[in-house]
């Protein structure tokens, strides 16, 4: 890598296409901007629009702005039901207590200590296969 680069510090530099040129190349087919106050106004409006369409064009993002959209979506989900099912009042009555109730009761089947307070819950009948 040292002898590369003592190498290419010894060359002599490259000489640059536009160095010496003061007029461009080609002619210019448009001033860029515009001058605004030379149009009419209703040039001045499809100029705006015409940029605005492009200016939103080159700007999209429709990746980023889908995972922005899906992250927004869950977060905001997560937090509803975080907070109705999950998060701790304390003493301040809320209106989701019956939910809660509700949807505990339901997951209550899958708790082993319902099944020892219900003790005729009884597993099925197996068919003797394994």
């Amino acid at each position: 890598m040292l002898p590369t680069l003592a190498r290419r510090m010894a060359q002599a530099p490259k000489p640059q296409l536009n160095a010496g040129l003061t007029t461009p190349l080609f002619k210019l087919k448009k001033v860029w901007p515009p001058e605004m106050k030379t149009m009419t106004a209703q040039q001045q409006l499809r100029f705006e629009k015409k940029y605005k369409r492009r200016l939103k064009l080159a700007t999209a993002r429709p990746r980023w702005d889908k995972f922005i959209r899906l992250s927004q979506l869950f977060t905001i989900t997560f937090v509803i039901f975080y907070s109705v099912l999950f998060m701790d009042w304390k003493d301040v009555p809320t209106p989701f207590e019956p939910v809660r109730q509700k949807f505990w009761s339901f997951f209550g089947i899958f708790d082993e200590d319902a099944k020892k307070i219900n003790p005729s819950a009884k597993p099925p009948p197996s068919s003797g296969r394994l």
